[in-house]
C-alpha cells in the first residue's frame, strides 16, 4: 500500500534497495514539507519540492495534448516548422534578443566561476544551428511510413514507423542543443526541455523569439515543445521520474547523467544517456607521420565529447612517432595561445621533454584514476599517451579503461582497421581524425546525442541519436477472409 510522506526525521532510515537504507540528514529533514516529493537514485535521496515537481507535471500534461494534436497536422506542417525555425534564427532583430539574453547568462556564469566555453553563442553557432533545421526540414521521414509486409493466405500484415509520445530532455548549458532536441518533432514526438541553469535565460529569449512563433506560423500545437523554466536540479529530477514520458534523454556530465539514468530507469521509462566522453586513439608502429600529426591536431581543437583523451603508441615506433604526437598536440595548443598537458609513466614524461615542440607542452603524471579519466579542459589540450606492446595490448586497454566510444587507429592499412573494429568494444571506430563523431556532421542528421557503451550495446539503434531514431513501429492486419481463425 502506498502512502504520502508529510514529514522526514533527522536520522530516519529510508530503504534503497536490496536490504540497504539512507539516513535522512537534518538538512533534507528541515526542507521536506507536506507535498513534496523524495526520489532515490542509487545511494542517495533526492528532495523535489511541490513546487517544482507541479511545474514539471504542468509541462508534461501540456506535451502529451500537444502529442496527441500532432497527429493531425501534416508532414508538410512539420517541414514548415523546421523552415521557420531557421528563418527566425537568420533575423537580425531574433538574434540580437538571443544574443543579449546570451551575454546575461554568461556574465552570471563568469561571475560564479563557471565555466562559458559551451555556454557562449556565437554567430556560428546560430548558423550552424540554422544548418541543422534546414536539415530537418528536408529530410522525406513520414511518421506512418509502412517499413515492411508481412503476406499470409487471406491476411497481410503491415509494419509502419510511428512516434512514441513524449521525449524529456535535460542537457548541459549548450543552447544550440534546442535544433537538435526540435527533431523529435520531425517523427511526430513532443518535447519537454530542462536546459542547464547557466543558460537559462538564453533559452527562454530562443522560445519566446524563434521557437513559439514558428510552431505557430506552421499550425504545430504551442505545447509540442515545452521549455521548464527552473534552475534548480529538482526539475531535472521530477521530469524523468514522471511516467508519462516515452523516452528520457540526458546530456551532460558524467555522474549527472548516471543519476538521471538511475531515476528514469526507476521508474521504466527508457533512458538514451550521453554523458562520459573521451575518445582513444592507437598508433601502430606501421604508421605514417604524414597521417598521424593532422588526425592528432584535429582532434584536440577544442573539448567535447569525441576529443581525443588516450593516445596510444605501439613502442617499436615511439621513437619516430612521439615528437610528431607531441607536434600535434603543440599545434593544437598554439591554436588556442595555449600549453599542450601530455599526461604518461615516467618514461614517456622523459622521452616527451627530449622533443623539440616540448616548450609548448607541459608534462604532469597519469592522473590517480588511470586511463579512464576524462579530462575536462577549457583552452589546454590535454590527453594521455600510453606506450604499448603491441595492437592488441592497445585494444585490451582500450576495452578495460575507456568507456566504450570512439577508437581510432592511425593506419592506411585496411586490414588493420578491421582487425580493431572487430575487437573494440566501441560503437565509432575510425583511422583517422576523431572529431567525426557527430550527428549532423557525419550522417546529415543533427544529433540529440552520442551513446557509449559503457552499459552495453544499444539494442535496436546505433550509437548517435537522431530525432529519426525516435520512434517505434506498430502492426496493421488486413483481412480478405473474414473466416480465418487459428
Amino acid at each position: 500500500m502506498r502512502e504520502q510522506i508529510d514529514r522526514l526525521e533527522e536520522g530516519q532510515l529510508v530503504l534503497t534497495g536490496g536490504g540497504e537504507g539512507v539516513r535522512v540528514s537534518a538538512e533534507l529533514a528541515t526542507a521536506f514539507v507536506a507535498g513534496d516529493q523524495l526520489l532515490i537514485s542509487g545511494d542517495s535521496l533526492l528532495h523535489v519540492p511541490q513546487y517544482e515537481a507541479e511545474m514539471v507535471s504542468a509541462a508534461v500534461e501540456s506535451a502529451q495534448g500537444a502529442f496527441s494534436d500532432l497527429t493531425q497536422c501534416s508532414d508538410d506542417a512539420i517541414s514548415s516548422f523546421f523552415r521557420s525555425f531557421g528563418s527566425a534564427l537568420t533575423s537580425t532583430d531574433v538574434r540580437e534578443q538571443i544574443l543579449a539574453a546570451n551575454a546575461i547568462d554568461v556574465a552570471d556564469a563568469q561571475r560564479r566561476g563557471r565555466s562559458t566555453t559551451r555556454l557562449e553563442v556565437t554567430q556560428k553557432m546560430l548558423d550552424d544551428m540554422v544548418a541543422g533545421l534546414d536539415m530537418w526540414s528536408e529530410i522525406g521521414m513520414r511518421r506512418d511510413e509502412t517499413v515492411d509486409m508481412i503476406h499470409h493466405a487471406g491476411w497481410d500484415i503491415e509494419v509502419r514507423r510511428a512516434p512514441v509520445g513524449v521525449v524529456g530532455f535535460v542537457f548541459e548549458g549548450r543552447p544550440n542543443v534546442f535544433a537538435d532536441a526540435a527533431g523529435v518533432i520531425r517523427t511526430g514526438n513532443a518535447a519537454v526541455l530542462r536546459i542547464g541553469s547557466d543558460a537559462l535565460g538564453t533559452a527562454q529569449a530562443m522560445m519566446a523569439s524563434a521557437v513559439i512563433p514558428a510552431l505557430t506560423a506552421a499550425g504545430l500545437p504551442a505545447s509540442s515543445i515545452v521549455l521548464i523554466e527552473s534552475r534548480a536540479h529538482a526539475a531535472g529530477w521530477a521530469l524523468f521520474a514522471d511516467r508519462r514520458l516515452a523516452l528520457a534523454v540526458a546530456r551532460g556530465s558524467g555522474p549527472a547523467v548516471d543519476q538521471l539514468g538511475t531515476i528514469a530507469r526507476s521508474v521504466g521509462t527508457p533512458v538514451s544517456l550521453h554523458g562520459t566522453g573521451g575518445a582513444w586513439m592507437i598508433v601502430p608502429s606501421t604508421a605514417s607521420p604524414s597521417w598521424v600529426e593532422p588526425a592528432v591536431a584535429a582532434s584536440l581543437d577544442r573539448k567535447v565529447c569525441n576529443t581525443l583523451n588516450v593516445c596510444c603508441i605501439e613502442r617499436s615506433a615511439v621513437d619516430e612517432v612521439l615528437p610528431v604526437i607531441v607536434r600535434a598536440v603543440a599545434s593544437a595548443a598554439t591554436e588556442h595561445d595555449a600549453t599542450g598537458i601530455i599526461h604518461g609513466d615516467e618514461e614517456l614524461r622523459s622521452l616527451v621533454t627530449q622533443s623539440t615542440a616540448a616548450d609548448h607542452i607541459r608534462t604532469e603524471p597519469l592522473p590517480e584514476s588511470g586511463l579512464g579519466h576524462e579530462f575536462e579542459w577549457e583552452n589546454d589540450p590535454e590527453l594521455s599517451i600510453v606506450l604499448v606492446d603491441s595492437i592488441e595490448h592497445a585494444v585490451k586497454l582500450c576495452n578495460e579503461h575507456s568507456p566504450h566510444f570512439v577508437v581510432s587507429v592511425l593506419t592506411d592499412e585496411p586490414e588493420l582497421v578491421e582487425r580493431v573494429y572487430a575487437s573494440a568494444e566501441a560503437p565509432f571506430v575510425g583511422n583517422g581524425f576523431t572529431r567525426w563523431v557527430d550527428g549532423q556532421y557525419a550522417l546529415g542528421q543533427p544529433e540529440l546525442g552520442l551513446s557509449n557503451w559503457q552499459g552495453g550495446r544499444l539494442l535496436g539503434r546505433g550509437g548517435v541519436l537522431s530525432g529519426s531514431s525516435v520512434h517505434t513501429l506498430r502492426l496493421l492486419a488486413r483481412f480478405s477472409d473474414p473466416t480465418i481463425r487459428r
